[in-house]
């Protein structure tokens, strides 16, 4: 999408809005079968929570996509877009036994994480297929907040733990038919994973009648120019090259599955915002738009980098902004970064926005969160209709104080 066609887009819809690429889904969905064609039984799970829209999963279940889901909710919105149950894996943190045990009525494939779960589940469901989530106590990713494969993680069962874990498998008699890691997000660093899934083969070979190893994801992509990436080309060759061999020294065919969310749909977003003003102060310039970490909250919860581009205004000379937003308090999406002379009204463009970006939002200090438009076969088409005050009173139930009733809505 250039610079006219988001103009056009932003000005039919208005802002703040988000747009999605369908055609860049599809590429980098490609891409990551294509480095692994060498794999007989390769599948992706698309994790569901860096963007949930139905638009959006119907995309993926066009081009072969399972899912990665994490609440009943998600899994829920999975059956909607028309995936079939065992297309899904229930991979949750923190859940009661009780939602576990409804989405397995629904046939989705369940992940567990911790042994008391395991443990419980497995002897109220001996018959059902369980995979197991391990934590391979690897750090991949250069931040805290988005690796989850390190040792003070709360996401799965500890590598050190395997006694206890083959005790539990073998008193409730219960069936493992996958293996799963997940070492968390911004991986740069082939050899890193690559030693992590050797640990994940080790694991494997305590499991007789394994259908799948699950590798997780967590490949980089580019927030800004010159910016570096996972070279998933070159990870395709090496880990295909070692799980063949697993393949042979397991003495069965495998899945070999992974559940990319980021990577698929992050370089297909845009985030478009109007200025509201322009102020200068005695040592900054702040470009304040029409929205917040309300509507976009990576750069204040994640110091991510989001590159931003004044489209109204291509060709102007650069100057130094600080770009906040209008929530009221400390809400800076880029401190004194070069862009294009903004003025106002002018329309910013945030890239890469399309993982974890909508799907974060929230109605902070009262406001309505935006429109989702898909940009697919040259056309714009409104995927979520921008909230209304109305959005935000419509499930608050208004009470009489004086009289301790309620007032109907």
């Amino acid at each position: 999408m250039n610079n006219e066609i988001l103009n056009q887009i932003v000005k039919e819809f208005g802002s703040p809005l988000y747009i999605y690429d369908g055609e860049k889904i599809e590429s980098q969905y490609n891409r990551l079968s294509k480095a692994f064609n060498k794999v007989e039984k390769f599948k992706v799970y698309y994790a569901v929570k860096a963007l949930s829209n139905i638009s959006i999963l119907k995309i993926l279940k066009k081009l072969g996509s399972g899912l990665d889901t994490v609440s009943i909710e998600e899994v829920k919105l999975g059956l909607h877009a028309g995936f079939e149950p065992h297309e899904i894996i229930f991979t949750p943190n923190g859940v009661s036994l009780q939602e576990i045990e409804q989405v397995a009525k629904l046939g989705v494939q369940i992940n567990i994480d911790n042994l008391s779960i395991l443990e419980q589940f497995g002897t109220n469901n001996p018959n059902i297929p369980v995979c197991i989530r391990i934590n391979p106590h690897v750090m991949a990713g250069g931040n805290a907040n988005i690796s989850v494969g390190h040792i003070d993680s709360k996401f799965g069962i500890s590598i050190h733990q395997m006694p206890h874990l083959l005790r539990i498998v073998e008193n409730t008699k219960m069936h493992i038919n996958g293996i799963h890691m997940h070492t968390g997000s911004d991986i740069l660093d082939v050899d890193v994973f690559l030693y992590a899934a050797e640990i994940l083969f080790e694991t494997a070979k305590n499991f007789k009648n394994l259908d799948f190893i699950d590798f997780g994801s967590g490949f980089k992509v580019p927030y800004k120019k010159g910016d570096i990436e996972t070279n998933v080309e070159e990870f395709g060759k090496k880990l295909t090259k070692r799980f063949l061999n697993f393949e042979k020294e397991y003495g069965r065919s495998l899945t070999l599955a992974f559940e990319p969310g980021k990577f698929l749909v992050s370089e297909a977003g845009v985030f478009l915002a109007n200025v509201n003003v322009v102020k200068q102060t005695t040592s900054t310039v702040f470009a304040g738009i029409n929205s917040g970490f309300n509507h976009l909250i990576r750069p204040m919860l994640y110091g991510a980098q989001h590159h931003i581009d004044n489209i109204s205004n291509p060709k102007g000379k650069e100057r130094f902004y600080t770009v906040v937003g209008y929530i009221c308090e400390t809400d800076t999406f880029a401190t004194n970064r070069r862009i294009n002379e903004i003025h106002e009204g002018d329309v910013l463009c945030f890239r890469n926005a399309g993982a974890y970006c909508y799907s974060m939002a929230s109605n902070y200090n009262s406001r309505v969160k935006p429109a989702e438009v898909l940009w697919i076969n040259n056309e714009a088409h409104l995927i979520r209709q921008r909230e209304t005050f109305e959005d935000i009173l419509r499930n608050q139930v208004e009470i009489d104080i004086t009289n301790n009733a309620e007032i109907p809505v």
